[in-house]
């Protein structure tokens, strides 16, 4: 469905100007922008996806990965084709990297924000998560769906790149609950080869959703010879830990896909060594994600465990009021009553 887009402004020549993510595309008529899903038509900059689905499911909220916001809850997730990366390790790549320009643009479903809405109700999902491709490309959608949600009583989630402008971000606030933002490396070289984006904008992004009041996660996808590095994870480590030490680090595990089929997954010895290079730059909370084990949530001061998780689910929580019960040490997060 096509829809006027939000956040741009026209240029001369008929040229349009985005401001939804940190390409900032500058678009001749008839042309699309680095997502592939935004064209210029005549002077008028279009979502074409809007109220496309490609994907409607009902995940836990530990899949997106969210450990401290309504952990044990399910959240309605939603996603429509296009990305503004280009990462040749994507996992969704069958649906992130298709566009108007390979013919895929009218892949998925129509699902309108109101019956998103409607159908995260019927579930119980105490969420809507924007997810599985990049929410910045189907901003629109994303947006009315969020307006909807806050009214229905339900929360908001974006699973994000974080590639986004301020103008986004400030848009979304008022409705915008939580999100995962993927941290992918600590190396611009690494965003410029690997993904066609840049770091900055993402360091940027994190700090401003987290002094937007957004409780904020973060990710980050461990790749064997590309950002395994000891040094490099003790810069991640230390980035997140000077924002706040209360912001819980996933470390995920590589699998081979998409054009890096030919690698090797991630030693999980890796990811230990990444836990204990996070606990000694100061994390209260470093979980590994893709493996059977690393999920559960220890108090930072008493170091019992308030949360034990089965995989992509809460087995028990001791909280009380979103304390622990053995010294009243405040755990932070989004706790349900």
């Amino acid at each position: 469905m096509r829809k006027e887009a939000m956040l741009y402004e026209k240029l001369d020549n008929s040229r349009v100007h985005c401001y939804l993510c940190a390409h900032e595309c500058k678009i001749a008529d008839s042309r699309l922008g680095v997502c592939g899903v935004r064209q210029n038509i005549e002077g008028t900059l279009y979502t074409l996806v809007y109220a496309r689905s490609i994907a409607a499911n009902i995940d836990p909220i530990e899949k997106k990965p969210l450990y401290h916001f309504l952990p044990g809850s399910t959240s309605f997730s939603i996603a429509t084709i296009g990305c503004n990366f280009k990462c040749g390790f994507c996992q969704n790549w069958q649906i992130s990297q298709v566009s108007r320009e390979n013919g895929a643009i009218l892949a998925g479903r129509e699902l309108m924000p109101d019956q998103v809405v409607s159908e995260a109700k019927k579930h119980g999902c105490l969420s809507i998560s924007y997810t599985y491709t990049e929410p910045t490309v189907f901003f629109e959608y994303a947006y009315d769906c969020a307006v909807l949600a806050r009214k229905a009583g339900i929360y908001n989630v974006f699973v994000t790149n974080g590639f986004t402008t301020r103008q986004a971000l400030d848009a979304i606030q008022p409705y915008l609950d939580a999100a995962n933002v993927d941290l992918k490396s600590f190396n611009n070289e690494y965003y410029k080869f690997n993904c066609k984006a840049r770091l900055q904008p993402v360091l940027d992004s994190i700090e401003y959703i987290k002094q937007l009041g957004i409780w904020v996660e973060v990710t980050t996808l461990v790749i064997p010879g590309e950002n395994d590095s000891e040094e490099e994870l003790g810069q991640i480590a230390e980035f997140i830990a000077g924002l706040d030490k209360d912001i819980p680090w996933h470390i995920s595990r590589f699998r081979p896909d998409y054009k890096f089929g030919d690698r090797d997954a991630t030693p999980v010895e890796t990811l230990h060594m990444a836990r204990e290079i996070g606990l000694r730059a100061g994390l209260h909370h470093v979980y590994l994600g893709n493996v059977f084990e690393g999920s559960d949530t220890v108090c930072p001061d008493c170091q019992r465990m308030v949360v034990k998780r089965a995989y992509m689910g809460v087995e028990k929580s001791d909280l009380k009021d979103g304390r622990c019960p053995s010294c009243n040490t405040e755990i932070k997060g989004f706790w349900p009553k």
